[in-house]
């Protein structure tokens, strides 16, 4: 099907014009530059000095220039080393806010009676702030090493594993669907970046949203323009 502008920043990739939120009954989200406006390892790595440096290596990673996430992500963190807690907390307080629509889109689909799943790259300390306060019911994502208030320039394993990457994004989505009792075809999955191609590969519909080039191509929807809630014009309400 050739790409449908729907109206202004909003591509339709699926000859698709009836699908409900009603369809479906999982939302994954990704959060860095999708559920909220920045990507958190770039603003630690400012306390650092480092800020440059590392996000050149996140946009690599993000635009798929960069193939073995967990790597990148490991050579990221390790530039992290000596950054404090307390500047972690001024990059919540201080940069971090949810997108526009975020809350109203995560609010609409508990309505219809969806759970919601927020699986990120990124690391704990955020996306269990994120967790609580959109009312989420899962999240996987990654845990810094912290002693005596600084970081270490290290991540804790978990029970799961090392990194949440592509693959474990993917992983949890499945995961997520078969303790529901659900078909992957009835869930959503958002993303922006290449590491989150896979579990929208794997979902009923693909959103992208303020995405890279390669995934923009690869979603089913791409919202270009406004806000996250611009999927409820491709979804009915009931």
């Amino acid at each position: 099907m050739t790409p449908t502008e729907i109206s202004p920043g909003l591509v339709v990739n699926i000859a698709t014009p009836e699908l409900r939120l009603s369809d479906f009954k999982l939302i994954a989200f990704d959060m860095d530059s999708t559920l909220i406006n920045i990507e958190c390892v770039d603003e630690i790595a400012d306390a650092a000095g480092r800020k440059t440096e590392v996000a050149a290596i996140t946009e690599a990673a993000m635009r798929g220039d960069i193939t073995d996430y967990k790597e990148s992500l490991r050579q990221r963190v390790a530039l992290l080393a000596g950054v404090s807690v307390d500047s972690m907390e001024e990059v919540y307080h201080q940069r971090l806010q949810l997108n526009p629509g975020a809350a109203e889109l995560v609010h609409a689909c508990k309505a219809a009676g969806m759970k919601v799943l927020l699986v990120s790259g990124g690391f704990t300390f955020f996306t269990d702030r994120v967790r609580d306060e959109l009312g989420i019911d899962y999240t996987r994502s990654n845990v810094l090493e912290i002693k005596d208030g600084l970081l270490t320039g290290k991540m804790i394993d978990q029970p799961w594993g090392d990194i949440c990457d592509g693959a474990e994004k993917r992983t949890m989505l499945l995961q997520t669907c078969d303790m529901l009792n659900i078909e992957p075809s009835q869930a959503i999955a958002m993303g922006d970046g290449a590491n989150d191609l896979p579990m929208m590969g794997v979902a009923g519909l693909s959103v992208a949203y303020h995405a890279k080039p390669k995934v923009r191509e690869q979603a089913m929807v791409a919202i270009n323009e406004g806000g996250l809630d611009r999927l409820l014009e491709v979804l009915k309400a009931s």
